[in-house]
């Protein structure tokens, strides 16, 4: 059964940094598209960054500079790491993979983690 499972969210003063983890079972992550999304309070969904399988990354222009996603092969966990955070990054996060693309839509979620930046 191929699951997801988030950790590191918390509460955070404007300008500290958190450590987001991404930990499957079921399936070997290298061999998978990975997304980091968030959402936050009466907004819609938003893509935060993924690395597909060729190792190629991208971020949303609200994140870039600031956070940075890498995989760990051998524990079979993708993080985000968030640096200089802001209020507006408030937010429950997400990972998501998908068998084939960085997408909007990915194919399997985690249940999110929930990071509050205090002002």
């Amino acid at each position: 059964q191929l699951q997801l499972v988030e950790s590191g969210g918390g509460l955070v003063q404007f300008g500290g940094s958190l450590r987001l983890s991404c930990a499957a079972s079921g399936f070997t992550m290298d061999d998978y598209a990975i997304g980091w999304f968030r959402q936050a309070p009466g907004k819609e969904r938003e893509g935060v960054s993924c690395i597909n399988k060729r190792g190629f990354i991208n971020y949303s222009d609200s994140v870039k500079g600031r956070f940075s996603i890498s995989r760990d092969s051998a524990k079979n966990t993708v993080y985000l790491q968030m640096n200089s955070l802001k209020p507006e990054d408030t937010a429950v996060y997400y990972c998501a993979a998908d068998l084939f693309f960085c997408k909007d839509a990915m194919n399997y979620w985690g249940k999110g983690t929930l990071v509050t930046v205090s002002s």
